[in-house]
This record gives C-alpha cells, sequence and structure tokens, in this order.
C-alpha cells in the first residue's frame, strides 16, 4: 500500500519533529508548516490525503486556516456519515475544543495535546486506505478501467438495434 500524502501543521519543534519521524517510517509523503501561511501556500500548490492541522499557530489559527481552504476550494470532504460531510483533517491542540467548532468546520477527529502517537498513526493509515481504494464508479472490461457511468452508455444490452438510424 502506498502512503499518504500528508500535511503536517505543527509550530512547535519537537512534536513537529517526532510526528514526521513516525509517518516518514511508516512510508507516508509529508510536506511540513510551521504557520497558517505556509499552510496555505502547501494547499494552493498540491492536493493531500489528510491534514493534521495545530489550532494555536502563529499567525493564524488552525480554525483560519481550514475557513480559507475550504471557501478557496482547497479542501474537499473525503468521507460522510450519518451527521453529513467530513474532511480530511485531523486537528491537533493544547486547548479544549468546542463541539460548536467541531461541528462548524466537520474534521475527521480532533486529538488533545498530549495525544498517543498510534491515533494520529491510524489516521494517517486510514488516508492512504481510502487513496489507494478502488474507486467504485470504475470499472474494468477486457483488462481496461473503464468509467462505470461511461460503460453503462455503450454497453450492448442499451442500444435498441430497432431504433438506429
Amino acid at each position: 500500500m502506498n502512503g499518504a500524502r500528508i500535511l503536517l501543521v505543527e509550530d512547535d519543534d519537537v512534536l513537529r519533529t517526532l510526528m514526521m519521524q513516525n509517518l516518514s517510517a511508516r512510508h507516508h509523503i509529508l510536506s511540513v508548516a510551521a504557520d497558517a501561511e505556509e499552510a496555505l501556500e502547501l494547499l494552493r500548490m498540491h492536493t493531500f490525503d489528510l491534514v493534521i492541522l495545530d489550532i494555536n499557530l502563529p499567525d493564524l489559527s488552525g480554525w483560519d486556516v481550514l475557513r480559507i481552504a475550504k471557501r478557496e476550494g482547497y479542501l474537499q470532504p473525503s468521507c460522510h456519515d450519518e451527521h453529513g460531510e467530513k474532511f480530511p483533517v485531523v486537528m491537533v491542540s493544547a486547548v479544549r475544543v468546542s463541539l460548536h467548532r467541531l461541528a462548524e468546520f466537520r474534521p475527521l477527529a480532533y486529538l488533545p495535546k498530549p495525544f498517543p502517537m498510534e491515533a494520529l498513526l491510524r489516521f494517517a493509515v486510514e488516508a492512504a486506505q481510502r487513496k489507494n481504494a478502488p474507486d467504485p464508479a470504475v470499472e474494468e472490461v477486457n483488462g481496461v478501467a473503464t468509467h462505470a457511468t461511461v460503460l453503462s452508455h455503450l454497453r450492448k444490452e442499451n442500444y435498441d438495434e430497432h431504433s438506429a438510424p
């Protein structure tokens, strides 16, 4: 399985290094930012399977990063549950987060610091699995991957031979 492409946004040097080492050791592809402006720049240039985002950054908050990235279209929902769509973001913070904020921004998860590294790594594995999962809208016909919606229009049973011009 190929690793996930992850944006790690953390201003604490020690924690950022620890998270980088753990994620890199598991073959995830990392881009790293120490502040909100750098994070937004990376989001504008690349697509990520997962964003690990600290809430308390030196320039803007992680919430501001999410708000801007969603508004400008740099973040798209990665999954849906009974409450709606969720964005591929794990928020991390040393401060308590309100349920209202979580409901407003719909991240995959919130991890309060200090958090077990295994929890963070689990989200990275899940992002890699989503990335590597076969597209349910794609079918393989005679060894060629074809989008199912296009394929349905091309199948013989969809043609009415008697109505051909």
